[in-house]
């Protein structure tokens, strides 16, 4: 009996010696909590847009450089839209606690109020310093549950970008996987933008539905599918299962029709849908519709005559016969297609559409 008493006071007594000497000054002392990381981002939705980029913060070090701060996202599409062969950079932010909804395959992503869209065009190998010269950054913000857009040139020593919605020719000559090119490369106005980014007379985004972005990406730690890495980042609350995606038209080992397909989608099919700039014309070129041989203009007759000699739309087995591809072959302002940001031939791109039609069988009755 008085071993087991001694024993529990002795256990006692090293139970108070060893917590006595936690609490030293000279012995443990607690960790702190990490800090939680904070984007640095401002978009105050009763200031913006901004007078300059820089204002934002969406860039961290010196801006030129376009490294993303925390929670900046960059992001890719499938294919993308061509300009001028300008080379792009997009990202997206979107405030804390928020995040996008999954409409479908083949919609834009539901974005939360304060998003931003951010994409900067670029060339590389531009004359006669032959460097990089990042020519506007476009910006997309939901504001009050309607996109405005806010368009930034930057400056030639490219340490910042202002704001500038009324529009501007830029000369500009670069050298393009060794041949030497040049154009007026035109910054949109305001109004230049919503001819593109409109359904039904409200603003729209046009890239970033989830058949576009389902990809991998190459980010600073690793690749990852971007819809996966978005739900991870909290800016996507759905995983969205089994889509149906476009491809990069790009891609030679992909069929020729899924290439046409979702070249057309990227570039043409904002305007050629429903409620659309060009909407009136008879086909429809989303990814999803052209399935359908006749949404494509396949040997349907056009209703405006513009050039000479052109039968259909697409006019089967001749291209020299189709009026889709005079339009995408001219750069004259009154023919080209698209109207808009092109103003060079998409050597590649008529190369791909020569060789989809003449493959498409017998001529148009």
């Amino acid at each position: 009996m008085k071993q087991n008493y001694f024993l529990r006071s002795l256990f006692i007594l090293l139970l108070f010696t060893a917590f006595t000497s936690c609490n030293d000054d000279e012995g443990y002392t607690p960790v702190p909590e990490p800090p939680v990381q904070v984007s640095p981002v401002d978009v105050n939705l009763a200031n913006v847009p901004y007078p300059t980029l820089s204002q934002y913060k969406f860039f961290t070090g010196d801006m030129k450089n376009m490294e993303p701060a925390y929670k900046v996202i960059p992001y890719d599409l499938n294919s993308t839209l061509f300009t001028d062969y300008a080379h792009k950079k997009r990202f997206v932010w979107m405030p804390a606690n928020t995040s996008a909804t999954y409409n479908g395959d083949a919609n834009v992503l539901d974005f939360p109020n304060g998003t931003v869209l951010i994409k900067n065009f670029y060339y590389d190998n531009v004359q006669p310093e032959n460097t990089r010269k990042i020519i506007e950054t476009r910006l997309m913000i939901m504001k009050n549950g309607e996109w405005i857009f806010a368009n930034y040139l930057w400056n030639d020593a490219q340490t910042e970008a202002t704001l500038d919605m009324a529009g501007k020719n830029i000369e500009l000559a670069w050298i393009e996987n060794g041949v030497p090119m040049n154009t007026t490369y035109r910054i949109p106005s305001g109004n230049e933008c919503f001819t593109c980014h409109k359904s039904d007379e409200v603003p729209s985004a046009i890239g970033p539905k989830p058949q576009n972005l389902n990809k991998s990406y190459t980010y600073s730690n690793g690749s990852a599918n971007q819809l996966s890495r978005w739900i991870q980042e909290g800016y996507l609350n759905t995983a969205p299962q089994n889509i149906t995606s476009t491809i990069d038209w790009t891609d030679t080992s992909k069929s020729l029709d899924m290439r046409v397909r979702s070249y057309l989608d990227i570039n043409c099919a904002h305007c050629h849908k429903e409620g659309a700039h060009c909407d009136y014309r008879p086909i429809r070129l989303a990814f999803n519709e052209t399935t359908d041989p006749v949404n494509l203009g396949v040997c349907v007759e056009f209703q405006q005559p513009v050039g000479q000699g052109q039968s259909h739309i697409i006019a089967r087995g001749v291209y020299q016969r189709s009026m889709m591809y005079y339009r995408m072959n001219s750069v004259e302002d009154n023919e080209r297609m698209p109207l808009m940001g092109r103003s060079v031939k998409h050597t590649e791109a008529l190369q791909m559409m020569q060789q989809w039609i003449s493959g498409l069988g017998e001529p148009c009755p």
